[in-house]
């Protein structure tokens, strides 16, 4: 993922939700779990990985949706676009929606996780599979490999 400058700016479907974050993402990724195939009526989720004093909703008001539990999945109250995810026992990070920032083309996934539920037909070019998710001691080395790639890749 190469990228000029670590500001970037995004937004729902409708526009009445805005958000930007200030710092490059530690990891991109896409879910091929059930849940996020019906959250988003396609054959995965797409996302990127940032800490959570980098982002800020700056218009507006999410409300919770899907998963109401530790998880928590942000979403447009008008729209109701998936915005992004705190996830459980991640209160560091935010899981924003990668296609919803205003230039999308630059987040391809580094790593796939839920492959185990994948729709057949359905292949990334992440770099890394995973049948179900990363084992969280292996989320260090996953975060340095991709940030040696954001840095080689702005050479």
């Amino acid at each position: 993922m190469a990228e000029e400058s670590s500001v970037r700016e995004g937004g729902c479907r409708c526009g009445q939700v805005r958000f930007h974050v200030t710092a490059k993402p530690v990891m991109t990724m896409a879910c091929h779990c059930t849940g996020c195939q019906r959250m988003t009526a396609s054959a995965f989720s797409l996302s990127a990985l940032y800490p959570s004093d980098g982002f800020a909703v700056v218009q507006g008001d999410p409300v919770i949706g899907g998963l109401h539990g530790p998880t928590r999945h942000f979403f447009c109250p008008h729209c109701m676009s998936w915005l992004f995810t705190r996830p459980e026992g991640l209160d560091d990070f935010v899981n924003v929606r990668a296609t919803l920032f205003d230039n999308a083309r630059d987040f391809t996934p580094f790593i796939e996780t839920c492959t185990s539920e994948a729709l057949p037909w359905a292949r990334t070019p992440a770099r890394h599979s995973f049948k179900r998710f990363p084992p969280m001691e292996s989320y260090p080395e996953l975060m340095a490999e991709f940030a040696g790639e954001i840095r080689m890749g702005q050479e």
